[in-house]
């Protein structure tokens, strides 16, 4: 057994036993270990990433020149295919890892995943192929102790389970069909040096050789670990995250493969010291008889609650039978796992530094997608017509300043207000009742039950109205007074005003 694997025997021992049947369990507890790097790094002095071109070692020498370089090689090779295949640009991306390889798979409506073949970059046939399972019904249900808990059931939402990996491979393959264009693996962001007129960025592979190449642009698509990210927002980069694990298995005794399982709770909170959270299920059937289950909780970055990957997946294995019963010939194929980024905007509008001189941030690094069902990957598809044709425009324009870069954004007011919601189900266990959360969001339920079915399709889609959310917050609150005091010790005086200039901005922008 490795030793890697040993040193979690005692602390994490059902983690260990699961990964243990997994010929690469070693490879991915070492990929959880480098995410939980994250809490650490919140700690820590800012290192400082960008720097003046005046600093480049005098003997550093130019290994290619693009027009566009992506650090982080998953999401930006969709929006490099495009930028390579339908814009001629020439890119390069590269990955610590090996890119085109996803730590979670994904779900969207088949609508949204069109957008890919709006851009030019698949067909529509091509698009069809990464869907490995479509269903027509999925649910939300949040636990009461009494069983009155409602079930509240929608159609054409997250209906689509997509193989990330082989839609991926397809981008990579566009992009190094492009002549001029490169995709490495195994190298990591150092550090980028900024001169007027270009950026050079130095990488350096896993023995800690340096590279260095020049770029018109980097893109920085490095997820929640980005060091740009944490330096351009002084060390916050993120205000609430969502860290998630799971499992893409079969096997399982009761599962049901044509209907989704959007949110599930079947407990209260969980108050055991330094936990304070309330623990939610996710189920979708992927592909032939596979099963895809997620469990994770929402909490504010800084709070003292132990949220590390590891320790939740522990607690994943050991509750999994309380949730879907694993049978005779349950098998896991992979594991699933990331932190997903949120960030409160306390503004009118986007208040998240995405962008400086010659530098671009998109993805989790620029944390602007909502954490409640329409994560990093919905957020880059929806927009990604608009964020390529929008930089191929700058590029024709030679405009690389930060206040033309951050224009170039997924930001979307809606979402932003709609990502105040998840606020409400960041558990407190001094303040909460242990079943808080799951009484408010069965309040919610009713009421959306009540309302036509697509005030609860636009909320699960995060394509809902002002005035439809509105409609939703004053039924919720007539039927549930709780959540008026609930709202000030959720959101505190500053986050209810912020709140209010969130929805203010929504209000006033073309976008409603």
């Amino acid at each position: 057994m490795s030793s890697l694997l040993n040193q979690i025997k005692q602390t994490h021992p059902h983690l260990y036993k699961a990964f243990s049947t997994l010929a690469d369990g070693e490879q991915h507890l070492t990929r959880i270990q480098e995410l939980d790097r994250y809490w650490e790094l919140l700690k820590h002095p800012v290192r400082q990433v960008i720097l003046p071109g005046t600093n480049l070692p005098k003997d550093a020498v130019i290994s290619g020149e693009y027009d566009l370089i992506y650090a982080g090689g998953t999401l930006s090779l969709l929006h490099a295919a495009v930028m390579a295949g339908q814009y001629g640009r020439r890119v390069m991306i590269f990955d610590r890892q090996t890119p085109a390889k996803s730590t979670r798979d994904w779900n969207i409506s088949r609508n949204e995943l069109l957008n890919l073949s709006a851009t030019g970059l698949f067909t529509e046939s091509e698009v069809d192929s990464v869907i490995v399972r479509r269903y027509k019904t999925g649910w939300v249900e949040f636990y009461k102790p009494d069983g009155s808990q409602k079930r509240l059931s929608m159609e054409n939402v997250l209906d689509c389970a997509v193989n990330a990996d082989k839609l991926l491979g397809m981008a990579k393959e566009k992009v190094t069909a492009v002549r001029g264009s490169t995709v490495l693996a195994e190298r990591s962001f150092s550090c980028c040096y900024r001169f007027d007129d270009h950026i050079v960025v130095k990488i350096e592979d896993g023995k800690g050789k340096a590279f260095y190449y020049k770029a018109k642009v980097l893109v920085d698509v490095m997820g929640i670990l980005s060091p740009i990210a944490l330096q351009l927002n002084e060390g916050v980069p993120q205000t609430h995250v969502c860290p998630t694990v799971g499992t893409i298995a079969s096997g399982f005794e009761d599962v049901d493969f044509d209907t989704g399982e959007i949110l599930a709770s079947i407990g209260p909170a969980d108050m055991l010291p330094g936990k304070g959270r309330q623990l939610i299920w996710e189920g979708f059937p992927a592909e032939d008889s596979q099963y895809i289950t997620y469990l994770f909780f929402y909490d504010e970055a800084d709070s003292p609650n132990d949220k590390s990957l590891l320790g939740l997946f522990d607690a994943y294995f050991r509750k999994l039978p309380d949730y879907k019963k694993p049978g005779k010939d349950f098998v896991v194929h992979r594991p699933v796992y990331g932190i997903i980024p949120a960030y409160f905007h306390n503004g009118f509008n986007r208040t998240r530094e995405i962008a400086d001189d010659r530098i671009l941030l998109f993805g989790d690094a620029a944390s602007l997608g909502s954490p409640l069902t329409f994560c990093g990957f919905g957020s880059m598809v929806r927009n990604l017509p608009r964020l390529t044709a929008d930089l191929d425009r700058a590029i024709e324009e030679n405009d690389f300043s930060k206040k033309h870069l951050e224009k170039i954004s997924a930001y979307e007011p809606n979402v932003a207000s709609m990502a105040n919601l998840m606020k409400y189900m960041c558990f407190n266990s001094a303040t909460d009742e242990p079943n808080f959360v799951n009484d408010l969001m069965n309040e919610v339920m009713i009421v959306l039950d009540e309302l036509p079915e697509r005030y609860r399709q636009a909320m699960f889609r995060d394509e809902m109205k002002i005035e439809d959310l509105m409609m939703v917050m004053l039924r919720v609150a007539w039927r549930y007074p709780k959540v008026l005091v609930a709202t000030w010790e959720k959101l505190g005086m500053q986050g209810s005003f912020g709140f209010l200039k969130n929805l203010a901005g929504w209000a006033f922008s073309p976008v409603r």
